[in-house]
């Protein structure tokens, strides 16, 4: 917890100095100057108005988080032209005869925000090839987490994204959580549902629980029992710790750690056959200890967002939240691999991740094969 309120007073603090930064950096335009003549005050006043209604404008277009995120990247873009501003300067002996790092920063910083909206609203395929000693037949596994559906595609949307999913030819598809949030509309939920219950892989579609399937603030037009109705009458099997066999696979879907409660992990696979490839899907990245020693093969999580933005797509590892942003990991006997997410949470932009489904080919090793 102490963490969250650590970045709450940093996001507060930053966004009280920026504003101040950005109000003197933006009073430098000539816009202003032509407006508000040689009166510095006037030029500051009015650069402060414009700021506030740019803000307004993009809480009211997107919201207040997405304001935020494009504020702090805007004073940090300033704050970084104006020291190589100063060095430039310094090397030349003159001044720039226009306000270059104020063009230079708002060019940058549309620039890179650009980028972070395509990363997050298009959905790339990312590929994982594993190989195993059981002797099971090849299996192609689709994933996806953090649909989050509302947030950068509705319900109409996993219908787009699940027939390109299908164009791979999986075997069965994974979700692993976050299927939905407090900000989804209950049509959007449900025709999200019948999409699911409208492609027919050979074994299936399962899903285990993330913490915002739960939903936080009880605001929704539905309730965690109305989703899982909804999964299971279109055909989703829901996993809540509890385990099953299909197939080459013998599936576990743990509940998500935030819900108390849960099975440890050798509780939940103490039957796990051993011929047959065991595959957990634990939203969080969080278990890794327990999970490598436990029967598990493949775990499989989302949550992480991949580590959204840039420079901080790490911190969930600094800080100890999670065991693993993003990518595939061996640890003990267990591979471990976590979904960037083929959405995400409220924030619309993506700088240190892309969006993603996964496909996953497990086939037994080649006589001789080393892994």
């Amino acid at each position: 917890m102490w963490i969250w309120i650590a970045l709450l007073v940093f996001l507060i603090v930053s966004m009280l100095l920026g504003a101040l930064y950005l109000t003197v950096a933006f009073a430098r335009f000539g816009v202003f100057r032509r407006v508000a003549g040689e009166s510095l005050w006037k030029r500051r006043a009015l650069s402060f108005g414009f700021l506030l209604l740019l803000f307004a404008l993009l809480t009211f277009t997107m919201n207040m988080l997405n304001a935020v995120i494009v504020f702090l990247h805007l004073i940090a873009a300033f704050f970084l032209f104006g020291l190589l501003d100063a060095a430039v300067v310094r090397f030349r002996g003159r001044p720039f005869p226009f306000y270059a790092r104020g063009w230079c920063a708002l060019a940058a910083s549309a620039l890179y925000l650009a980028a972070g909206w395509y990363l997050c609203h298009h959905v790339w395929r990312t590929d994982y090839a594993l190989s195993t000693d059981k002797p099971i037949e090849r299996v192609r596994i689709a994933l996806f987490a953090d649909s989050h559906i509302g947030t950068t595609f509705d319900g109409d949307g996993m219908t787009r994204h699940l027939e390109t999913i299908m164009a791979r030819n999986p075997d069965v598809i994974l979700i692993a959580g976050d299927f939905v949030d407090d900000g989804t509309s209950r049509r959007d939920m449900l025709r999200a549902c019948e999409a699911l219950g409208a492609v027919k892989p050979k074994y299936g579609v399962w899903f285990a629980y993330g913490n915002h399937d739960v939903g936080y603030f009880n605001n929704r037009g539905f309730t965690i029992g109305e989703l899982t109705d909804a999964l299971e009458a279109s055909g989703v099997r829901v996993l809540a710790d509890e385990t099953a066999e299909i197939g080459p696979l013998y599936l576990a879907g743990r509940l998500d750690a935030s819900r108390s409660p849960r099975m440890e992990i050798s509780e939940l696979l103490k039957d796990a056959p051993s011929d047959k490839y065991v595959v957990v899907i634990d939203h969080e990245p969080t278990d890794y200890e327990n999970e490598s020693r436990s029967p598990a093969d493949l775990v499989l999580s989302g949550h992480t967002h991949g580590g959204q933005l840039f420079p901080i797509n790490r911190a969930g590892e600094w800080f100890g939240l999670n065991d693993r942003s993003y990518g595939r990991e061996r640890r003990g006997g267990a591979e471990f691999i976590v979904t960037s997410g083929i959405s995400d949470w409220a924030v619309k932009f993506k700088t240190g991740t892309k969006s993603e489904y996964v496909i996953i080919d497990v086939e037994p090793k080649k006589s001789g094969e080393r892994f």
